[in-house]
């Protein structure tokens, strides 16, 4: 039995609220773990130790979360779906491409502050220093390539095709976190940290663009009253 729109409505502030709220707590713990030098940490040094072997396929995978690299991937979603709205004529065409913008302006916003609060020394691969959690090649891989997924999804006519850009999406974000985390330029945690965050960021852009997509829905017009209902 098809799932009837007021239904959907309901369903969805309940299913919203967990996906926003157990990737903050976990970010929120992983922070806390990693201020405090908790038990996590330890396990996050192995680990890292296992996992470290610099070269060259680590490095080329890393920079896929540079801003030169990630952010034109982005741009050229929000063009994309700019011209396409705009030639749909929905009404708040440009909400979804500002909301993106927005998200991907917020990245730095909330990295910058967290990596001076917490103050988290790089990996023995790196020079001394500090500043290295959360991760913000990988914040920033997260951001652009899935804020570009969620923006072209409604836009693509074909479940192979909607499978394959979730599927690119994933393998960049994946591809960049290994490598940072294989190339020694971040802990483990330091990667898992930004992926909570940027959880939280894309299921609130999820959530402003299903609401855009309703709203820009066309009403169904209103049946016209038979000929002998008039007088």
């Amino acid at each position: 039995m098809p799932i009837s729109a007021n239904q959907e409505r309901a369903t969805l502030p309940g299913s919203a609220a967990l996906l926003l709220a157990l990737p903050a707590l976990l970010f929120a713990l992983i922070t806390w773990q990693v201020a405090a030098d908790g038990p996590l940490v330890r396990l996050d040094e192995r680990l890292s130790r296992v996992l470290v072997n610099p070269d060259r396929s680590s490095e080329l995978l890393a920079d896929l979360g540079n801003i030169p690299v990630a952010v034109p991937v982005l741009a050229l979603a929000l063009g994309y779906v700019a011209v396409r709205g705009r030639r749909a004529g929905a009404e708040r065409w440009w909400l979804p491409v500002a909301a993106a913008a927005l998200l991907m302006a917020l990245v730095p916003a909330l990295i910058v502050p967290l990596k001076a609060l917490v103050a988290r020394p790089g990996t023995p691969a790196e020079p001394p220093g500090i500043g290295y959690y959360p991760s913000g090649h990988t914040a920033t891989a997260a951001a652009a390539y899935g804020s570009a997924a969620l923006l072209l999804l409604p836009w693509l006519r074909t479940a192979l095709a909607r499978r394959a850009v979730i599927i690119l999406c994933a393998a960049l974000v994946l591809g960049a976190s290994y490598g940072l985390v294989r190339r020694g330029y971040h802990w483990p945690l330091d990667v898992v940290g930004s992926w909570c965050l940027c959880a939280v960021l894309l299921t609130s852009l999820w959530l402003v663009l299903r609401r855009t997509a309703g709203a820009d829905r066309p009403r169904r017009p209103a049946l016209e009253p038979h000929p002998h209902d008039r007088a």
